[in-house]
Parts: C-alpha cells; structure tokens; sequence
C-alpha cells in the first residue's frame, strides 16, 4: 500500500515501469466504477456494466476453467486518461487486456464461450435467461470479434456495444509482437492490485491508504513516452510493423492539435505509413469500408472534426505516397474528398461558393456526345476547387 501521495509518476530514469501517483489513482478508481451501458440491438434490453464487474466475471470464469491469467491490464486511450487527463484525446473504448495462455483453437473458443456467459449476469431481473443462446446474446451484444493466430501474434478482442462509442473491448492475449502505435497511446495499467483491493479491504481508499498500481509504457521509457503525452508530442518508431501503418492515427493526432518532435524525420516515416496503409488496403473497396469505419468510430461526439481530419489524411496521402500507380493514387484522393463532400452534407454545412464546383450528373438520355454512357464523375476536393472559367452545356454548375 502507498503510504504518501505523490504528485508525479515514480518511473526511474530510462525505465518502462512507473508507478502510479494518488491522483492517477482516483481516476482509474472513477474509470473502473463507472456504469457503462451496453445496449442490444432490437428489442435486448441496454446491460449496466461496471469495468470492475465484467473483468471479475471473465476472470473468475476462466479460473474456473483452469485457463491461467497472467495479468488484466488497462490499455490504449482509457490507460492515457488516467495517467495525463487533459491531453486533449479523451478517451472512447475501454480496452481491457487479459494475458492468458492461448494454447489452441479450444481457449481461443473458450473464451468466446465464456464472454458471451458472462453477459448473463448483466441481464435485467425477469428476463428468463434459459432461452437466450450465446448465438443470440453475440448478435445482440457484441459490436465485433476478432482472432489472430500465427506464429508472432495469438490474441483474440470481443467488443461490446456501446451507442455513444464507448464500446468495452475485452482483449485476451497471449502474445502481440506489436502493442502500440505511438509513444501517447503505449501506456498499459496493470489492475490486479486495485481488483484484489476491491475485493479484500473494508475500507475506501485514502491518499495515505491505496493500493501500488504499476503502469507500463510499452514504447519503451515510460517518462519519455508521458512527456510525448502533455506536451502533445507525435512520436513512433517501424511503423511498417503496424497494421495500417498507424496512418489514420497519426492524422487523428494532428487534427486533435499534436506535433512531430521532428519534422524531418516525420515526414520520412511517412512515407511508411502510406506504404504499409496501402499494402494491408490494397482495393479501394477495402479503404472505403476502413476509412467509414474509423470516421463512425473514432469521431462519435467529435462530428465536426471529420471534415478537418479528411483532409489532413489527403494532405498526407498526396505527399507521402510513392507505392502507388498515378490513377491508384488519384482514386484513393477521390475517395477521400468524396468523404469529405459526404461529411459536409451530413452536417449541412454550406462552404465558400468562391471555393466549390458541384455537379449535376445529367440523365442517360441527354443525347450529346461527350456522354454515350451513364458514369460518375470525380469528386473534386473541397479545398483544391476552383471555378470553372469553362463549363460543358450539359453540367449544371450549383449556385
């Protein structure tokens, strides 16, 4: 137990371990014991679910079946909160990590099995639970999942609904070659001393009377890492490694107001990151579906930074990218100025005239001969418009 409150992290020099100070603790307290609704789809009832709760059930179940848990940890953006809360990133999933040993395809299904029974316990009282099957509680509860089994990476992620994008994601790993995409989100919170505190002590946490929570920087030194997170700081290292490439990340972070340390070095990496971005999204169906995905994920509340963080990534892609043939590339720009366009009309947000062409597609029978088929036009983007000096009789210029 602490004995005195501590107003900084205690990491020594150089070390990737700290540990937490009184007020880091109250906030991880406040995280942990916070409702969380977990709505179902249709007529399911909305789960009350406290983090404490969930990762008590999943770990007692698991114990019960003789799967070992090493540790349950606090990951990504939540672990960021607590350790720096005004960084400006808030935080929207709760990423919980439980560092088991995944043998085979049976605790892989274990777990899956064990998660989905776990939501019984969550259920409203009355609802007769005897007839609800895991197939049904996973169609009504769970957002996605995810398993990754290959000689470098064995972890599996259950992710539970949550309307507003405070989804709980239940991660269950027992090995990731890769844990983080910069040094701001490679913050990881070992619970066990604060779970077992919940459980064992009959009296409330104090400043002299806390349990010793250890947090991680997996990036490597831990007082680095938290000086990269006040001061806004962009920094990574091989993020070819990164699935995506950390692409659509790094330009989250510029939007949200944070700088590389080294712009020259930054601009180099990336080059990188489109590369590996493009490798892993290689269809402009597949970049779609992944740029809608992040937008409807990361930007829920946030709606009006949508249009700013689009055209942040078409700066970076147009710059940066050099894997691509010409018409790949101008593809991959169309589509994300035509998101941009998209984002707003969604907000009904009407631009500078000044700055903006918009077209009328005319109908497959206009006869004329520069139309002998029906197709649709590029998106210019927003920015880059200007006005037509010439315009073809049959597009309608919008006023």
């Amino acid at each position: 137990m602490a004995e005195e409150d501590s107003t900084a992290p205690g990491a020594l020099q150089g070390s990737s371990f700290s540990v937490l100070s009184w007020e880091q603790v109250q906030r991880l307290d406040s995280l942990l014991t916070e409702s969380i609704p977990i709505h179902g789809r249709g007529n399911f009832p909305t789960l009350q679910m406290k983090p404490r709760q969930i990762v008590k059930a999943v770990r007692r179940r698991m114990e019960e079946r003789e799967l070992r848990v090493r540790d349950v940890r606090l990951n990504g953006s939540a672990a960021s909160h607590v350790l720096h809360e005004h960084s400006g990133l808030g935080y929207k999933d709760l990423d919980l990590i439980f560092c088991a040993e995944l043998k085979g395809e049976a605790e892989f299904q274990m777990v899956k099995d064990i998660v989905l029974d776990c939501l019984l316990d969550f259920l409203p009282e009355g609802v007769n639970k005897e007839k609800i099957t895991p197939l049904t509680l996973k169609e009504a509860y769970v957002q996605k999942m995810v398993k990754v089994c290959n000689d470098s990476d064995r972890w599996s992620l259950i992710s539970l609904s949550n309307n507003r994008g405070k989804n709980v994601e239940l991660k269950f790993v027992d090995s990731l070659r890769r844990q983080f995409e910069f040094s701001v989100d490679s913050f990881q919170i070992k619970l066990d001393s604060l779970l077992l505190f919940y459980e064992c002590s009959e009296n409330p946490m104090a400043k002299t009377f806390h349990p010793t929570i250890i947090g991680e920087s997996v990036y490597g030194d831990f007082n680095v890492a938290l000086e990269h997170l006040r001061n806004k700081v962009i920094c990574t290292r091989n993020p070819e490694e990164i699935r995506g490439g950390g692409l659509l990340k790094y330009c989250h972070l510029l939007v949200r107001g944070f700088r590389a340390a080294s712009e020259t070095e930054m601009k180099s990496l990336q080059r990188y990151m489109c590369s590996r971005f493009f490798i892993d999204f290689s269809d402009i169906n597949e970049q779609q579906r992944k740029l809608e995905s992040y937008l409807q994920n990361h930007f829920v509340g946030l709606e009006d930074r949508k249009y700013d963080y689009l055209m942040t990534l078409h700066g970076v892609v147009n710059e940066s990218t050099v894997c691509l043939m010409g018409h790949e590339r101008r593809q991959t720009l169309g589509l994300i100025a035509m998101l941009a366009v998209r984002v707003l009309a969604e907000q009904n947000v009407i631009p500078n005239v000044a700055n903006v062409t918009c077209y009328y597609q005319p109908a497959p029978y206009v006869a004329d001969g520069n139309f002998s088929n029906y197709y649709i036009a590029q998106v210019q983007p927003v920015f880059a418009c200007q006005q037509q000096q010439q315009t073809y009789s049959t597009w309608l210029p919008c006023n």
